[in-house]
This record gives structure tokens, sequence and C-alpha cells, in this order.
């Protein structure tokens, strides 16, 4: 009966959010590839290290922003795979990427209530967080990677 109710679920959405759903939950599928890959391999490919992008708002992007936002954290309840912080923000950075939109995807540690090391990761783009702002306050951020858009790197190395 539940796997009913979701679909039906679904169907109501209008088509923009089925599309960014099923857009999502394909990034997120690539983006937990990449996640087995050394990050030495991958780091690249999430921008320039150690810089952020602006935290100017851009009005127009606002909607989109939250629909993506929203869209990436529907689907990683629903991946047969791991969709947790890191892989969450990869995929919201690609998204973005996509449509032209600047993110700043970051990578934090803290010690968590044993001590132990643990790690988080989150995106923002302006003003405006993606994803993993909710505890994003806990951790130190030890490095930071500024996908730019416009005459900036994404023209220069074809990326997309």
């Amino acid at each position: 009966m539940k796997i009913v109710k979701k679909t039906r679920a679904f169907l109501k959405l209008n088509m923009k959010m089925k599309l960014l759903l099923i857009e999502s939950f394909c990034h997120l599928g690539r983006a937990r590839y990449l996640k087995s890959i050394p990050f030495s391999k991958v780091a690249p490919s999430l921008g320039k290290q150690m810089k952020e992008t602006t935290f100017t708002l851009n009005a127009s992007n606002k909607e989109e922003l939250a629909c993506i936002s929203k869209a990436i954290d529907i689907a990683s309840h629903y991946t047969f795979w791991e969709s947790q912080c890191l892989v969450k923000a990869i995929a919201g950075m690609k998204m973005l990427e996509k449509r032209k939109i600047e993110s700043t995807l970051y990578l934090g540690t803290a010690k968590d209530e044993k001590g132990e090391l643990i790690a988080h990761a989150w995106l923002r783009s302006g003003p405006f967080y993606i994803s993993g702002a909710e505890v994003m306050g806990r951790f130190t951020t030890v490095a930071k990677f500024a996908k730019e858009i416009g005459g900036n790197e994404l023209e220069k190395d074809g990326s997309v």
C-alpha cells in the first residue's frame, strides 16, 4: 500500500517537479559513484579549491534554488544507495552548474559525542544553502570548492 500512495503522490506533482526529482535521482547516483573514487581525482571537478562564490542574492534564481534543494532532499530518501551530505552536495552542484548557477561546496570536520572525528559537506549558492545546512554550524570548514560560472572556469575548461 505504501508504494501505491507514493506513486500517487508523485503523479500529482507538476511536471517541473517530476523532472527535477528524476534529474536529482540521476545526479545522486553519479555523485555516489564519484564518492567511490579517490577524492584527489574528484576534487578538480568540484571547482576552484579554497575559493568561494559570491553571497550576493540573484533574485531570479531564488525559486530554482528552492526547487532543486527540495528535489535533492526528497530523491535522496528513495535511492538504493547511501545519499548523505557529500553525495547531496555534489549532486546539487552539478544540477546548479547545468543551469549556469554558481555554488560553493564546503567540507568540514568536528568531533562527535564520543570524541571521534566526523565529517560533513554542504552546498551554498548566493545566500541560500541547498543541502547540509541543518548541522553545518557544528563543523569547522577544512575545504571549499567554488564552481564559478560566466567567464570563469566553466568556460575555460568546457565542463558541463
